[in-house]
């Protein structure tokens, strides 16, 4: 049968825990499917390979299906499960935003805001900032409560705008951060700090990732469709007078389109 992203991650199990409340899944774009368990665990698979063949010598196929991999991301899930720890209800569990200390905020101009302290003193400082009682400390373990918490959480963050939080909140011990949009994240100190994103050719995108201390990687630059075809067949053995014929256009001998 035909599929796509959102297909595969339904088929998988990863689609239906990303609901909040009585709505329908909220599918996270096609990272998780096309990206994550396909695109990402295809490279693990290659790379797994290519060290397994350096010892026997051998080669092998490397069977990378997505909806295997998006099934593998899910092994925490499974495994609280069998705990008794994660509930199929939306909405009941840490993770998927069922409880005050890890959730995701709205503020009083209608942006959002995320909290992730699950730590009890990474809690006690977002409490204390925002000037609530420690009886929500006390009732951190307990789901009964969640709802609750929650809810008074929800009603002060609603007190101040987007900004406001950012002042306050950025910098501390609170596991806080702003729910940036595609346009802003290329400008947050820390993006800047990291050089996490670059700008190539007036376009601005993510820069290379992970990086490596003794092999970095060179910098980004733009190209087009066929720019490096003769070089690269020159470097796989072909002369330069046979690559020729092998491009539909262009000059085989210079590499220029």
């Amino acid at each position: 049968m035909p599929g796509h992203d959102i297909n595969y991650v339904a088929l998988a199990g990863a689609l239906d825990p990303l609901r909040r409340g009585d709505g329908p899944p909220a599918p996270p774009l096609n990272l998780l499917g096309d990206y994550g368990g396909g695109g990402m665990l295809l490279v693990v698979g290659i790379l797994a390979a290519l060290f397994e063949r350096s010892r026997s010598g051998a080669g092998q196929v490397v069977d990378a299906a997505m909806v295997d991999g998006v099934a593998l991301l899910t092994t925490l899930l499974h495994g609280m499960r069998a705990e008794g720890l994660w509930s199929d209800v939306p909405g009941g569990n840490i993770l998927d935003l069922g409880s005050p200390f890890y959730n995701v905020y709205e503020t009083s101009d209608g942006r959002h805001v995320t909290i992730g302290c699950g730590e009890p003193q990474f809690y006690a400082a977002l409490l204390a900032k925002l000037g609530l009682d420690d009886d929500l400390l006390r009732g951190q373990s307990d789901p009964a409560g969640w709802a609750a918490g929650r809810a008074r959480l929800a009603a002060v963050f609603k007190s101040r705008s987007f900004a406001q939080w950012r002042e306050l909140l950025e910098g501390t011990d609170t596991c806080f951060a702003p729910v940036l949009t595609p346009g802003e994240a290329p400008g947050h100190p820390h993006n800047v700090e990291r050089g996490t994103f670059v700008e190539v050719d007036g376009v601005v995108q993510p820069a290379q990732a992970p990086r490596f201390s003794r092999t970095p990687p060179g910098p980004l630059r733009s190209s087009s469709d066929g720019d490096d075809t003769a070089d690269v067949l020159a470097g796989w053995g072909l002369d330069r007078s046979d690559v020729a014929g092998l491009l539909p256009y262009g000059d085989a001998t210079t590499g220029a389109v």
